[in-house]
């Protein structure tokens, strides 16, 4: 099993700089998620050769390797000039991939929940331009359910991953998404979504959030009413709502083996705490202690 830590509270640290903090912090790994001079949100790749054997030169001096690459593109837009366009830097960016000696790619499914239906056809356009670009490269593909994505519950996306039918293609549950991926059940069931997941669960985002709904359905109250705004959050392990005792014991019965990756995003004033705290507390419980 591999622990890393997303950099993203880093991203403003020139790359070296990043690699080598990622590495005071004791990480091994890092899932590297998108930055400006890299590889920005939603864009063509900015990494040229150059910096791509920057950042493999870095990796390399402090001892720490890449568990996954994170891209996110509208590969599931409505839009297909908008669909093509994330495609081709979707190729760019397995391409990169390939040059960093990366094994592993994770993303969201995208798309708009109120066109899912426009939006899952989008997406298996896409796969059939992509997965044999994946297949013939050897890069593995973890997908997660994500707020306002086309697809953002656990049941549906596990099926949908499941009906890709490739084994290289498997599922990401990320913890901080725990009160969207239930639905409209406010106990959120940890241990059912996993389960249900079964083997295809093979990368975990660890963040803690706070339950948004509650018993009332009221935890939050957005305005104007009935906005479709998504609202969650990425803190510390133990300042949110998340159950970790139903979710560490659930990844222990499964005998979890995958990426368990940190990611809190909330207190880039005290980034460097938050890593450590959340690389220490994630070891003691996959570990058992």
């Amino acid at each position: 099993m591999k622990i890393a830590l997303d950099p993203y509270m880093f991203r403003a640290l020139p790359i070296d700089e990043m690699v080598r903090t990622v590495a005071e912090l004791g990480y091994e790994h890092i899932e590297l998620s998108p930055r400006a001079d890299f590889m920005p949100f939603f864009q063509h790749p900015r990494a040229d050769d150059a910096r791509v054997a920057e950042l493999k030169e870095s990796l390399r001096r402090y001892g720490v390797r890449l568990s996954s690459v994170l891209p996110l593109y509208k590969w599931s837009s409505p839009d297909e000039t908008e669909r093509q366009t994330a495609v081709r830097y979707w190729k760019r960016m397995i391409e990169i991939t390939v040059d960093l000696e990366c094994p592993l790619m994770n993303s969201e499914f995208n798309g708009r929940p109120e066109r899912a239906a426009e939006s899952e056809s989008a997406f298996w356009r896409s796969l059939e331009e992509l997965l044999p670009v994946f297949e013939r490269e050897g890069i593995a593909l973890n997908l997660e359910a994500h707020p306002d994505d086309f697809c953002e519950e656990n049941t549906p996306a596990v099926d949908l991953v499941r009906a890709i039918n490739k084994p290289w293609v498997n599922y990401l549950y990320c913890a901080p998404h725990t009160f969207h991926l239930s639905g409209s059940d406010p106990t959120a069931d940890i241990a059912a979504m996993m389960r249900y997941a079964g083997d295809r669960l093979q990368h975990v985002h660890v963040a803690d959030s706070f339950n948004h709904k509650g018993s009332s359905g009221l935890r939050y109250i957005l305005n104007p009413p009935g906005t479709p705004a998504r609202i969650h959050q990425h803190l510390d392990i133990g300042q949110g709502e998340v159950d970790w005792d139903t979710f560490f014991g659930t990844l222990r019965e499964q005998d979890f083996d995958g990426v368990a990756t940190a990611c809190v995003f909330a207190w880039e004033e005290r980034a460097r705490e938050s890593s450590a705290f959340m690389l220490d507390r994630i070891r003691k419980e996959l570990a058992g202690s």
